[in-house]
């Protein structure tokens, strides 16, 4: 008997055009592209169908779009397979995925959850537009090397790992310079690529501190339950129970690692051999196979 995770993309992951057809033919999806207009207080769906793909790109936009795409997602799914909705032990999301996983395990209402996530990516853009700042994937480095990089390219910037996503795949975010540097330092230091990756700033350090003072003040307003099934922290790569812990995480999340390697490693060691990667996008399937090429993966695309 298979043991069934569901995973959820995170920013980067969003393309235009995505959710149309899911909205065009599935009125569960519809509905909730519609509720996210006026929750939000402008046209998403089109945001999301028509673009532009700098629009749609923006953290403004692109945490809620892709939020409600990967809701619209499970929608389909329960639609067309609900078994295996109703066999999924565990979830996990990438960053902001992490969000649609929280609604999926039962810990946030829908509504409640992209109220803190327009909250989330807009204060995350005013913290990037504040420091310029960004960041850079280096592949093909053990995280050791990829340590020392940032050690000697820091300067008097900021700079550090913010995602650890599998093995020889490992993003490192700081201030424009330091980045720069970092991306000359690693191709001396014999990177196989050096991608500097098209986001506003430098998520997950301390750069987005200023996020965090808003996002507190939203998930405070929102009611937390203690989930049906484990959600694995982005935080600790570990799963919690209590509300209030994992309101803390949430906050932390901003300016911490994403450890999506060791939370997957987490669910393989836990016994998960069925993997669905559900909403916009192909990343997660991709660093799978880095980490076990072995498991059955399977895409639900909206």
């Amino acid at each position: 008997m298979s043991k069934i995770a569901f995973l959820f993309p995170g920013q980067g992951a969003q393309t235009v055009g995505m959710g149309k057809s899911l909205y065009d033919t599935l009125p569960a999806a519809k509905e909730y592209f519609d509720q996210a207009n006026q929750i939000l207080g402008y046209d998403l769906a089109s945001v999301c169908f028509e673009g532009p793909s700098e629009k749609l790109d923006s953290t403004v936009h692109s945490q809620p779009a892709l939020f409600v795409t990967s809701i619209a997602a499970l929608a389909q799914l329960r639609d067309q397979s609900p078994d295996v909705l109703l066999s999924a032990e565990a979830t996990a999301g990438l960053s902001l995925g992490e969000y649609t996983a929280m609604v999926f395990a039962g810990v946030m209402e829908f509504e409640d959850a992209l109220k803190v996530v327009q909250v989330r990516g807009e204060a995350m853009q005013a913290a990037s537009d504040a420091t310029p700042s960004g960041m850079v994937s280096i592949l093909g480095l053990e995280q050791d090397a990829v340590e020392k990089i940032c050690d000697e390219a820091r300067g008097d910037g900021i700079l550090q790992i913010a995602n650890l996503l599998c093995p020889g795949n490992i993003v490192v975010s700081g201030t424009n310079d330091a980045c720069e540097r970092a991306a000359e330092v690693a191709e001396k230091s014999g990177a196989m690529k050096v991608i500097p990756l098209a986001v506003a700033g430098a998520f997950h350090t301390e750069i987005m501190r200023p996020a965090v003072d808003k996002l507190t003040a939203a998930l405070a307003n929102v009611t937390l339950r203690s989930p049906k099934i484990p959600v694995i922290s982005n935080v600790d790569a570990q799963p919690h129970d209590d509300p209030e812990e994992i309101r803390s995480l949430l906050q932390q999340q901003v300016c911490s690692q994403v450890r999506w390697e060791q939370s997957m490693r987490y669910l393989l060691d836990q016994g998960f051999d069925e993997f669905y990667e559900i909403g916009a996008g192909k990343v997660l399937r991709g660093l799978m196979k880095r980490i076990n090429r072995k498991v059955a993966f399977t895409g639900v695309e909206a």
